[in-house]
Protein backbone atom coordinates (compact mmCIF):
# COMPACT_ATOMS: atom_id res chain seq x y z
CA UNK A 1 0.00 0.00 0.00
CA UNK A 2 2.13 2.82 1.44
CA UNK A 3 5.64 2.78 3.63
CA UNK A 4 5.23 5.33 6.39
CA UNK A 5 3.06 8.13 5.42
CA UNK A 6 0.93 10.65 5.58
CA UNK A 7 -2.35 12.30 3.62
CA UNK A 8 -5.98 14.29 4.34
CA UNK A 9 -9.13 13.14 4.17
CA UNK A 10 -11.02 15.70 2.40
CA UNK A 11 -14.35 15.20 0.07
CA UNK A 12 -14.45 16.31 -3.34
CA UNK A 13 -18.17 18.15 -1.84
CA UNK A 14 -16.25 20.07 0.57
CA UNK A 15 -13.95 21.60 -2.15
CA UNK A 16 -14.45 25.76 -2.67
CA UNK A 17 -16.33 26.09 -5.82
CA UNK A 18 -18.47 29.19 -7.66
CA UNK A 19 -21.07 25.96 -8.30
CA UNK A 20 -22.63 25.61 -5.01
CA UNK A 21 -20.37 22.43 -4.37
CA UNK A 22 -17.02 21.45 -4.54
CA UNK A 23 -16.24 19.07 -7.84
CA UNK A 24 -13.86 18.07 -9.76
CA UNK A 25 -12.20 21.50 -11.46
CA UNK A 26 -9.81 23.77 -10.33
CA UNK A 27 -9.79 23.79 -6.83
CA UNK A 28 -9.48 20.04 -6.73
CA UNK A 29 -6.25 20.50 -8.87
CA UNK A 30 -5.26 23.18 -6.03
CA UNK A 31 -6.21 21.27 -3.37
CA UNK A 32 -3.66 18.34 -5.11
CA UNK A 33 -0.91 20.70 -5.42
CA UNK A 34 -1.73 21.89 -1.25
CA UNK A 35 -0.96 18.22 -1.02
CA UNK A 36 2.17 17.65 -3.26
CA UNK A 37 3.47 20.89 -0.99
CA UNK A 38 3.14 19.24 1.89
CA UNK A 39 4.53 16.27 1.61
CA UNK A 40 1.27 13.94 1.96
CA UNK A 41 1.16 10.93 0.02
CA UNK A 42 -3.01 10.31 -0.26
CA UNK A 43 -6.07 12.10 -0.15
CA UNK A 44 -8.86 10.07 0.56
CA UNK A 45 -12.69 11.16 -0.16
CA UNK A 46 -15.84 9.34 1.07
CA UNK A 47 -17.94 7.51 -1.92
CA UNK A 48 -18.20 9.81 -4.93
CA UNK A 49 -21.67 7.65 -5.91
CA UNK A 50 -24.74 9.69 -6.62
CA UNK A 51 -26.66 11.27 -3.65
CA UNK A 52 -30.21 11.93 -2.89
CA UNK A 53 -31.78 14.33 -0.71
CA UNK A 54 -34.69 11.28 0.73
CA UNK A 55 -31.23 9.85 1.61
CA UNK A 56 -30.32 13.05 3.43
CA UNK A 57 -27.54 13.43 0.25
CA UNK A 58 -25.75 10.74 2.18
CA UNK A 59 -22.94 9.50 0.09
CA UNK A 60 -23.34 5.89 1.90
CA UNK A 61 -26.86 5.72 0.12
CA UNK A 62 -27.02 5.60 -3.66
CA UNK A 63 -29.05 4.72 -6.50
CA UNK A 64 -25.57 2.72 -7.67
CA UNK A 65 -22.64 1.78 -6.47
CA UNK A 66 -21.15 2.12 -10.14
CA UNK A 67 -22.03 5.85 -10.90
CA UNK A 68 -20.74 8.97 -9.98
CA UNK A 69 -22.35 11.42 -8.67
CA UNK A 70 -23.17 14.26 -11.26
CA UNK A 71 -23.01 17.21 -8.83
CA UNK A 72 -19.20 16.37 -8.82
CA UNK A 73 -19.27 17.95 -12.20
CA UNK A 74 -16.79 20.59 -12.98
CA UNK A 75 -18.45 23.29 -15.20
CA UNK A 76 -15.40 24.76 -15.84
CA UNK A 77 -13.38 21.77 -17.32
CA UNK A 78 -17.12 21.44 -19.13
CA UNK A 79 -16.35 24.29 -20.75
CA UNK A 80 -12.92 23.44 -21.10
CA UNK A 81 -13.60 20.31 -22.93
CA UNK A 82 -16.06 21.81 -25.04
CA UNK A 83 -18.88 20.51 -23.91
CA UNK A 84 -20.91 23.46 -22.48
CA UNK A 85 -20.11 27.04 -24.40
CA UNK A 86 -18.40 30.07 -21.96
CA UNK A 87 -21.78 31.52 -21.73
CA UNK A 88 -23.85 28.86 -20.12
CA UNK A 89 -21.96 30.02 -17.25
CA UNK A 90 -22.74 34.07 -17.11
CA UNK A 91 -25.83 33.38 -14.63
CA UNK A 92 -24.81 31.26 -11.57
CA UNK A 93 -26.70 31.63 -8.73
CA UNK A 94 -24.97 33.10 -5.19
CA UNK A 95 -24.69 29.63 -4.06
CA UNK A 96 -23.62 29.81 -0.18
CA UNK A 97 -20.30 29.27 0.28
CA UNK A 98 -20.00 27.50 3.78
CA UNK A 99 -22.77 25.17 3.33
CA UNK A 100 -23.79 22.83 0.19
CA UNK A 101 -27.51 23.08 -0.75
CA UNK A 102 -28.03 19.97 -2.76
CA UNK A 103 -31.85 20.45 -4.01
CA UNK A 104 -30.35 24.14 -5.16
CA UNK A 105 -27.13 22.77 -6.64
CA UNK A 106 -28.97 19.75 -8.33
CA UNK A 107 -31.58 21.82 -9.93
CA UNK A 108 -28.63 24.09 -11.43
CA UNK A 109 -26.57 21.68 -12.59
CA UNK A 110 -28.85 19.45 -14.15
CA UNK A 111 -29.71 22.61 -16.17
CA UNK A 112 -26.29 22.39 -17.87
CA UNK A 113 -26.28 18.94 -18.27
CA UNK A 114 -29.82 19.27 -20.78
CA UNK A 115 -27.86 22.40 -22.31
CA UNK A 116 -24.31 20.12 -22.54
CA UNK A 117 -26.72 17.05 -23.84
CA UNK A 118 -28.45 19.67 -26.27
CA UNK A 119 -24.92 20.37 -28.00
CA UNK A 120 -23.17 17.64 -28.06
CA UNK A 121 -22.80 15.80 -31.49
CA UNK A 122 -20.79 12.90 -30.41
CA UNK A 123 -23.34 10.63 -29.43
CA UNK A 124 -23.18 8.26 -32.15
CA UNK A 125 -19.71 9.58 -33.57
CA UNK A 126 -16.83 10.24 -30.92
CA UNK A 127 -15.47 7.01 -29.97
CA UNK A 128 -14.23 7.89 -26.35
CA UNK A 129 -17.76 8.07 -25.68
CA UNK A 130 -18.19 4.41 -27.56
CA UNK A 131 -15.29 2.46 -25.53
CA UNK A 132 -16.80 4.23 -22.01
CA UNK A 133 -19.78 2.62 -22.66
CA UNK A 134 -18.77 -0.58 -23.88
CA UNK A 135 -16.36 -0.58 -20.94
CA UNK A 136 -19.11 -0.16 -18.61
CA UNK A 137 -22.32 -1.42 -20.03
CA UNK A 138 -22.48 -4.21 -17.12
CA UNK A 139 -23.45 -1.40 -15.08
CA UNK A 140 -24.30 1.76 -17.71
CA UNK A 141 -27.62 0.71 -18.93
CA UNK A 142 -29.04 -0.69 -16.13
CA UNK A 143 -28.15 2.06 -14.28
CA UNK A 144 -29.63 4.43 -17.01
CA UNK A 145 -32.57 2.78 -17.13
CA UNK A 146 -33.14 2.74 -13.70
CA UNK A 147 -32.68 6.41 -13.39
CA UNK A 148 -35.03 7.12 -16.12
CA UNK A 149 -37.96 4.97 -15.04
CA UNK A 150 -37.79 6.25 -11.36
CA UNK A 151 -38.48 9.53 -13.19
CA UNK A 152 -41.13 8.00 -15.35
CA UNK A 153 -42.59 6.22 -12.32
CA UNK A 154 -42.77 9.56 -10.14
CA UNK A 155 -39.69 8.58 -7.39
CA UNK A 156 -41.37 5.34 -6.66
CA UNK A 157 -39.23 2.20 -5.50
CA UNK A 158 -38.45 0.02 -8.14
CA UNK A 159 -40.42 -2.83 -6.05
CA UNK A 160 -43.74 -0.58 -6.47
CA UNK A 161 -43.05 -0.08 -10.30
CA UNK A 162 -45.44 -2.43 -12.56
CA UNK A 163 -44.94 -5.90 -12.40
CA UNK A 164 -43.21 -6.24 -15.73
CA UNK A 165 -40.73 -3.33 -15.14
CA UNK A 166 -39.90 -4.54 -11.33
CA UNK A 167 -39.33 -8.39 -12.27
CA UNK A 168 -37.11 -6.63 -15.22
CA UNK A 169 -39.46 -8.97 -18.15
CA UNK A 170 -36.91 -9.26 -21.22
CA UNK A 171 -39.75 -7.12 -24.07
CA UNK A 172 -40.33 -4.54 -21.23
CA UNK A 173 -37.27 -3.65 -20.77
CA UNK A 174 -36.64 -3.90 -24.41
CA UNK A 175 -39.29 -1.53 -25.22
CA UNK A 176 -38.33 0.56 -22.42
CA UNK A 177 -34.83 0.87 -23.82
CA UNK A 178 -36.51 2.03 -27.06
CA UNK A 179 -39.04 4.51 -26.04
CA UNK A 180 -36.47 6.25 -23.29
CA UNK A 181 -33.17 5.85 -25.86
CA UNK A 182 -32.77 9.51 -25.71
CA UNK A 183 -32.72 10.13 -22.06
CA UNK A 184 -30.83 7.26 -21.45
CA UNK A 185 -28.12 8.19 -24.04
CA UNK A 186 -28.15 11.34 -21.98
CA UNK A 187 -27.46 9.75 -18.84
CA UNK A 188 -24.94 7.96 -20.23
CA UNK A 189 -23.22 11.08 -21.66
CA UNK A 190 -23.31 12.21 -17.85
CA UNK A 191 -21.60 9.33 -16.19
CA UNK A 192 -19.05 9.32 -19.21
CA UNK A 193 -17.77 13.40 -18.33
CA UNK A 194 -17.79 12.09 -14.67
CA UNK A 195 -15.29 9.30 -15.30
CA UNK A 196 -13.34 11.87 -17.64
CA UNK A 197 -12.99 14.18 -15.37
CA UNK A 198 -12.38 11.98 -12.19
CA UNK A 199 -9.58 10.02 -14.46
CA UNK A 200 -7.99 13.58 -15.41
CA UNK A 201 -7.54 14.31 -11.55
CA UNK A 202 -6.60 11.08 -10.76
CA UNK A 203 -3.74 11.23 -13.49
CA UNK A 204 -2.55 14.50 -12.02
CA UNK A 205 -2.22 13.43 -8.30
CA UNK A 206 -0.78 9.90 -9.50
CA UNK A 207 1.81 12.01 -11.40
CA UNK A 208 2.76 13.86 -8.01
CA UNK A 209 2.85 10.80 -6.05
CA UNK A 210 -0.65 10.72 -4.34
CA UNK A 211 -2.84 8.08 -4.10
CA UNK A 212 -6.21 8.58 -4.37
CA UNK A 213 -8.09 6.75 -1.25
CA UNK A 214 -11.70 5.54 -1.99
CA UNK A 215 -14.47 4.45 0.12
CA UNK A 216 -17.32 1.61 -0.51
CA UNK A 217 -20.11 0.76 1.68
CA UNK A 218 -19.71 -2.95 2.31
CA UNK A 219 -24.17 -2.84 2.04
CA UNK A 220 -26.10 -0.80 -1.05
CA UNK A 221 -29.07 0.92 -0.90
CA UNK A 222 -32.19 -1.43 -1.76
CA UNK A 223 -33.76 1.52 -3.99
CA UNK A 224 -30.44 1.13 -6.05
CA UNK A 225 -29.88 -0.29 -9.77
CA UNK A 226 -27.62 -2.89 -8.23
CA UNK A 227 -30.66 -4.69 -6.18
CA UNK A 228 -32.99 -4.12 -9.21
CA UNK A 229 -30.49 -5.80 -11.83
CA UNK A 230 -29.29 -8.18 -9.12
CA UNK A 231 -32.16 -9.27 -6.77
CA UNK A 232 -30.86 -13.10 -6.87
CA UNK A 233 -27.80 -12.12 -4.82
CA UNK A 234 -30.26 -10.47 -1.73
CA UNK A 235 -32.40 -11.84 0.63
CA UNK A 236 -35.75 -10.74 -0.95
CA UNK A 237 -39.14 -12.40 -0.81
CA UNK A 238 -41.49 -13.26 -4.09
CA UNK A 239 -42.21 -9.41 -4.04
CA UNK A 240 -38.90 -8.53 -4.52
CA UNK A 241 -39.43 -6.96 -0.56
CA UNK A 242 -36.36 -7.58 1.53
CA UNK A 243 -36.84 -10.67 4.03
CA UNK A 244 -34.23 -9.49 6.12
CA UNK A 245 -32.06 -5.64 6.75
CA UNK A 246 -29.10 -5.20 8.29
CA UNK A 247 -27.87 -3.12 11.62
CA UNK A 248 -26.05 -3.92 14.20
CA UNK A 249 -26.84 -5.15 17.58
CA UNK A 250 -27.48 -3.67 20.94
CA UNK A 251 -24.21 -1.97 22.78
CA UNK A 252 -22.97 0.49 25.35
CA UNK A 253 -23.73 3.11 22.99
CA UNK A 254 -27.26 2.03 21.75
CA UNK A 255 -29.95 -0.10 23.92
CA UNK A 256 -31.48 -0.79 20.48
CA UNK A 257 -29.01 -1.57 18.15
CA UNK A 258 -28.96 0.07 15.08
CA UNK A 259 -31.34 -0.71 12.13
CA UNK A 260 -29.88 0.20 8.53
CA UNK A 261 -32.11 -0.67 6.31
CA UNK A 262 -29.94 -2.25 4.23
CA UNK A 263 -30.99 -5.50 2.60
CA UNK A 264 -28.36 -8.38 3.27
CA UNK A 265 -26.71 -10.47 1.10
CA UNK A 266 -27.56 -13.99 0.05
CA UNK A 267 -23.88 -15.27 0.69
CA UNK A 268 -24.77 -18.67 -0.36
CA UNK A 269 -25.28 -17.22 -4.09
CA UNK A 270 -22.67 -15.27 -4.01
CA UNK A 271 -20.50 -18.06 -3.16
CA UNK A 272 -22.40 -20.46 -5.98
CA UNK A 273 -21.32 -17.89 -8.09
CA UNK A 274 -17.42 -17.49 -7.17
CA UNK A 275 -18.60 -13.97 -5.94
CA UNK A 276 -18.72 -12.72 -9.63
CA UNK A 277 -20.35 -9.35 -8.48
CA UNK A 278 -17.70 -8.56 -5.39
CA UNK A 279 -14.92 -9.41 -7.75
CA UNK A 280 -16.80 -6.57 -10.35
CA UNK A 281 -17.61 -4.28 -7.76
CA UNK A 282 -13.87 -4.42 -6.28
CA UNK A 283 -12.45 -4.43 -10.41
CA UNK A 284 -14.14 -1.41 -10.88
CA UNK A 285 -12.90 -0.02 -7.39
CA UNK A 286 -9.90 -0.71 -8.17
CA UNK A 287 -9.55 0.96 -11.37
CA UNK A 288 -11.15 4.16 -9.62
CA UNK A 289 -8.88 4.49 -6.78
CA UNK A 290 -5.58 3.75 -5.74
CA UNK A 291 -6.62 2.25 -1.83
CA UNK A 292 -9.73 1.38 -0.86
CA UNK A 293 -11.37 1.11 2.61
CA UNK A 294 -14.57 -1.19 2.82
CA UNK A 295 -16.67 0.55 5.45
CA UNK A 296 -18.19 -2.27 7.88
CA UNK A 297 -15.74 -5.12 7.39
CA UNK A 298 -16.81 -7.19 9.71
CA UNK A 299 -19.87 -8.01 7.74
CA UNK A 300 -17.15 -10.33 5.72
CA UNK A 301 -17.10 -12.32 9.35
CA UNK A 302 -20.45 -12.02 10.22
CA UNK A 303 -23.32 -9.42 10.21
CA UNK A 304 -26.33 -8.92 12.11
CA UNK A 305 -29.64 -9.93 10.68
CA UNK A 306 -32.81 -8.38 11.74
CA UNK A 307 -36.18 -9.70 10.36
CA UNK A 308 -38.01 -7.08 7.75
CA UNK A 309 -40.84 -4.95 9.61
CA UNK A 310 -38.90 -4.83 13.11
CA UNK A 311 -38.73 -1.30 14.32
CA UNK A 312 -35.70 -2.08 16.54
CA UNK A 313 -32.71 -3.93 16.16
CA UNK A 314 -32.96 -5.90 18.61
CA UNK A 315 -34.35 -9.01 17.65
CA UNK A 316 -31.55 -9.73 15.30
CA UNK A 317 -29.24 -12.83 14.90
CA UNK A 318 -25.46 -13.06 13.80
CA UNK A 319 -25.02 -14.72 10.04
CA UNK A 320 -21.77 -16.07 9.13
CA UNK A 321 -20.23 -15.73 6.05
CA UNK A 322 -17.89 -17.66 3.98
CA UNK A 323 -15.24 -15.24 4.72
CA UNK A 324 -12.34 -17.37 3.87
CA UNK A 325 -13.87 -18.32 0.50
CA UNK A 326 -14.60 -15.28 -0.07
CA UNK A 327 -10.82 -13.25 0.52
CA UNK A 328 -8.98 -16.61 -1.03
CA UNK A 329 -11.37 -15.76 -4.31
CA UNK A 330 -10.25 -12.13 -3.94
CA UNK A 331 -6.33 -12.98 -3.58
CA UNK A 332 -6.83 -15.29 -6.63
CA UNK A 333 -8.15 -12.32 -8.69
CA UNK A 334 -6.02 -9.67 -7.38
CA UNK A 335 -2.65 -9.40 -6.05
CA UNK A 336 -2.53 -7.84 -2.89
CA UNK A 337 -5.55 -5.88 -3.16
CA UNK A 338 -4.84 -2.38 -1.82
CA UNK A 339 -7.99 -2.82 0.80
CA UNK A 340 -8.39 -0.93 3.99
CA UNK A 341 -10.55 -2.63 6.28
CA UNK A 342 -12.51 -0.57 8.30
CA UNK A 343 -12.97 -2.26 12.09
CA UNK A 344 -14.64 0.02 14.10
CA UNK A 345 -16.94 -0.88 16.53
CA UNK A 346 -18.26 -4.73 17.75
CA UNK A 347 -14.61 -6.28 16.33
CA UNK A 348 -14.66 -10.28 17.60
CA UNK A 349 -11.66 -12.39 17.76
CA UNK A 350 -12.70 -14.08 14.90
CA UNK A 351 -13.03 -10.34 12.42
CA UNK A 352 -9.49 -9.80 14.36
CA UNK A 353 -7.93 -13.80 12.78
CA UNK A 354 -9.65 -12.43 9.41
CA UNK A 355 -7.37 -9.26 9.41
CA UNK A 356 -4.26 -10.46 10.05
CA UNK A 357 -4.95 -13.59 8.29
CA UNK A 358 -5.14 -11.55 4.97
CA UNK A 359 -2.81 -8.78 6.09
CA UNK A 360 -5.20 -6.30 5.85
CA UNK A 361 -4.81 -2.76 7.58
CA UNK A 362 -7.32 -1.48 10.19
CA UNK A 363 -8.01 1.71 11.16
CA UNK A 364 -7.30 3.59 14.88
CA UNK A 365 -9.16 6.47 16.08
CA UNK A 366 -7.49 9.02 18.40
CA UNK A 367 -10.05 10.40 19.91
CA UNK A 368 -11.07 7.56 21.16
CA UNK A 369 -8.37 6.61 22.49
CA UNK A 370 -7.19 10.23 24.46
CA UNK A 371 -8.39 10.91 27.74
CA UNK A 372 -9.18 7.07 28.55
CA UNK A 373 -8.21 5.74 31.98
CA UNK A 374 -6.92 2.75 30.61
CA UNK A 375 -3.05 3.06 29.34
CA UNK A 376 -3.72 -0.17 26.94
CA UNK A 377 -6.86 1.37 25.04
CA UNK A 378 -5.71 0.33 21.26
CA UNK A 379 -6.76 3.66 20.29
CA UNK A 380 -3.72 5.20 22.20
CA UNK A 381 -0.32 6.11 19.90
CA UNK A 382 1.74 3.97 22.15
CA UNK A 383 -0.12 0.78 21.69
CA UNK A 384 -1.03 1.17 17.54
CA UNK A 385 0.53 -1.42 15.56
CA UNK A 386 2.45 -0.93 12.55
CA UNK A 387 -0.34 -2.31 9.83
CA UNK A 388 -3.11 0.74 11.02
CA UNK A 389 -4.15 3.93 9.88
CA UNK A 390 -4.38 5.98 12.56
CA UNK A 391 -6.93 9.24 12.34
CA UNK A 392 -7.46 11.96 14.93
CA UNK A 393 -11.15 11.48 13.82
CA UNK A 394 -13.53 10.66 10.69
CA UNK A 395 -16.41 11.75 9.04
CA UNK A 396 -18.19 10.26 11.30
CA UNK A 397 -16.66 11.74 14.41
CA UNK A 398 -16.83 14.97 15.75
CA UNK A 399 -13.81 17.72 15.55
CA UNK A 400 -11.17 17.03 17.57
CA UNK A 401 -12.00 20.76 18.83
CA UNK A 402 -15.29 19.83 18.47
CA UNK A 403 -14.97 16.91 20.57
CA UNK A 404 -12.61 18.52 23.33
CA UNK A 405 -15.28 21.01 23.80
CA UNK A 406 -18.41 18.88 23.79
CA UNK A 407 -18.05 15.47 24.67
CA UNK A 408 -14.80 14.65 26.49
CA UNK A 409 -15.38 16.03 30.11
CA UNK A 410 -13.47 17.46 32.45
CA UNK A 411 -11.46 14.15 33.91
CA UNK A 412 -11.14 13.46 30.24
CA UNK A 413 -9.46 16.34 29.68
CA UNK A 414 -6.93 16.08 32.86
CA UNK A 415 -6.36 12.32 31.91
CA UNK A 416 -5.73 13.90 27.94
CA UNK A 417 -3.43 16.53 29.58
CA UNK A 418 -1.09 13.76 31.59
CA UNK A 419 -0.96 11.83 28.45
CA UNK A 420 0.52 14.85 26.28
CA UNK A 421 2.60 15.58 29.46
CA UNK A 422 0.76 19.15 29.53
CA UNK A 423 -1.92 21.22 29.38
CA UNK A 424 -3.11 22.50 25.78
CA UNK A 425 -5.54 25.06 24.76
CA UNK A 426 -8.46 24.12 22.22
CA UNK A 427 -6.53 26.32 19.69
CA UNK A 428 -3.85 23.95 19.67
CA UNK A 429 -5.19 20.52 20.42
CA UNK A 430 -5.56 19.84 17.32
CA UNK A 431 -1.62 20.27 16.55
CA UNK A 432 -0.54 18.15 19.40
CA UNK A 433 -2.91 15.09 18.18
CA UNK A 434 -1.65 15.24 14.74
CA UNK A 435 1.83 15.37 16.00
CA UNK A 436 0.87 12.11 18.17
CA UNK A 437 -0.39 10.28 15.12
CA UNK A 438 2.73 11.02 13.40
CA UNK A 439 5.06 9.81 16.03
CA UNK A 440 2.72 6.52 15.92
CA UNK A 441 4.35 3.66 14.59
CA UNK A 442 1.02 3.05 12.12
CA UNK A 443 2.02 3.03 8.57
CA UNK A 444 -0.01 5.35 7.53
CA UNK A 445 -1.68 8.78 9.31
CA UNK A 446 -4.76 10.57 7.99
CA UNK A 447 -6.36 13.71 8.95
CA UNK A 448 -9.64 15.24 8.57
CA UNK A 449 -8.97 18.40 7.27
CA UNK A 450 -11.29 20.25 9.63
CA UNK A 451 -8.66 18.74 11.86
CA UNK A 452 -5.69 20.12 10.02
CA UNK A 453 -7.73 23.70 10.12
CA UNK A 454 -8.40 23.27 13.82
CA UNK A 455 -12.30 23.59 13.31
CA UNK A 456 -15.07 23.34 16.12
CA UNK A 457 -18.07 20.76 15.68
CA UNK A 458 -20.08 23.19 13.38
CA UNK A 459 -18.02 21.26 10.92
CA UNK A 460 -18.31 18.42 11.72
CA UNK A 461 -19.54 16.47 8.50
CA UNK A 462 -22.09 13.99 9.50
CA UNK A 463 -23.77 12.82 12.79
CA UNK A 464 -24.67 9.10 12.37
CA UNK A 465 -27.52 9.60 14.20
CA UNK A 466 -29.30 12.34 12.46
CA UNK A 467 -31.21 11.78 9.21
CA UNK A 468 -30.55 15.78 8.01
CA UNK A 469 -28.31 18.37 8.05
CA UNK A 470 -25.11 15.86 7.39
CA UNK A 471 -22.61 16.22 4.31
CA UNK A 472 -22.57 19.89 3.77
CA UNK A 473 -19.50 21.60 4.88
CA UNK A 474 -17.29 23.18 2.64
CA UNK A 475 -13.83 24.91 3.20
CA UNK A 476 -13.12 28.48 2.07
CA UNK A 477 -9.74 28.88 0.06
CA UNK A 478 -8.08 31.21 2.59
CA UNK A 479 -8.57 29.13 5.14
CA UNK A 480 -5.20 27.21 4.52
CA UNK A 481 -2.82 29.89 5.23
CA UNK A 482 0.33 29.76 4.80
CA UNK A 483 1.26 28.85 8.56
CA UNK A 484 -0.74 25.61 8.17
CA UNK A 485 0.86 24.58 4.75
CA UNK A 486 4.51 25.02 6.87
CA UNK A 487 3.37 23.59 9.94
CA UNK A 488 2.09 20.31 8.19
CA UNK A 489 5.53 19.93 5.85
CA UNK A 490 7.50 20.38 9.01
CA UNK A 491 5.32 17.92 10.98
CA UNK A 492 5.19 15.22 7.64
CA UNK A 493 9.02 15.67 7.81
CA UNK A 494 10.36 15.33 11.50
CA UNK A 495 8.36 12.08 11.76
CA UNK A 496 9.59 10.44 8.85
CA UNK A 497 6.55 10.43 6.66
CA UNK A 498 6.83 12.03 3.64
Amino acid sequence: MINRGSGILMHITSLPSRFGVGDFGPEAYRFADFLDECRQCCWQILPLTPTDPVHGNSPYSSASSYAINPLLLSPELMVEDGFLRRENLDNVPAFKNDRVDYAEVAQYKRTLFEDAYAHYEGIDTDPEFAIFCDENERWLGDYALFIILKKNFEGKVWNQWPVEFRDRHPETIDNAKDEFNEDISREKLIQYLCYRQWFALKKYCNEKGIQLFGDIPIYVNYDSADVWSNPNIFKLDENKDPKFIAGVPPDYFSENGQLWGNPVYDWKILKDTNFKWWISRLAHNFRLFDIVRIDHFRGFVAYWEVPAGEKTAINGKWIRVPVDDFFRTIFRHFILPPIVAEDLGMITADVREALKEYGLPGMKILIFGMGSDNPRHPYLPHNIEENYIVYTATHDNNTVRGWFENEIGEEGRQRLFKYLGREVSKENLNWELIRAAMLSRATLTVFPTQDILGLGGDARMNRPAYANGNWGWRMFPEQITPEIRQKLKEFTHIYGRD
